[in-house]
């Protein structure tokens, strides 16, 4: 599966379980390590860990094998790494904390939230 196409099957599989916030980062002329990284929020651990099992279902019917998952026992950050394509998910405080977009901010955004452009309010959850 190509790079974007994995990308996008990952963020469509965060929508789907109502991920929060999601952003996806073109980091090729960042790093070697991969080609994009996948911002999401979630609104609670028991809700991003229902993301990051949602995205692993959807990584094994389309036959894409996860590299490895940090973080799952407290779910405050989980990071599955499918090679191409990083994920981050993260419950808010800790995404507001760490501020992974600022610290990428030179990758140009592919693909937020129903469109929304990065420094975008953060909407209630509800998806256009």
């Amino acid at each position: 599966m190509a790079p974007a196409e994995l990308r996008d099957l990952i963020v469509a599989s965060l929508d789907d379980r109502k991920g929060r916030s999601i952003l996806a980062l073109d980091v090729t002329k960042l790093t070697d390590v991969t080609d994009f990284m996948v911002l999401a929020s979630g609104t609670s651990a028991r809700h991003v860990r229902a993301l990051v099992d949602s995205l692993r279902e959807t990584a094994r019917r389309r036959a894409v094998h996860v590299l490895g998952v940090e973080g799952e026992d407290t779910g405050a950050w989980v990071l599955v790494d499918l090679g191409d394509v990083v994920v981050h998910v993260m419950q808010a405080e800790t995404r507001a904390f760490y501020d992974l977009e600022r610290l990428w901010g030179e990758a140009g955004e592919v693909r937020g939230e129903a469109g929304e452009a990065p420094g975008a309010p953060e909407r209630d959850g509800a998806l256009a």
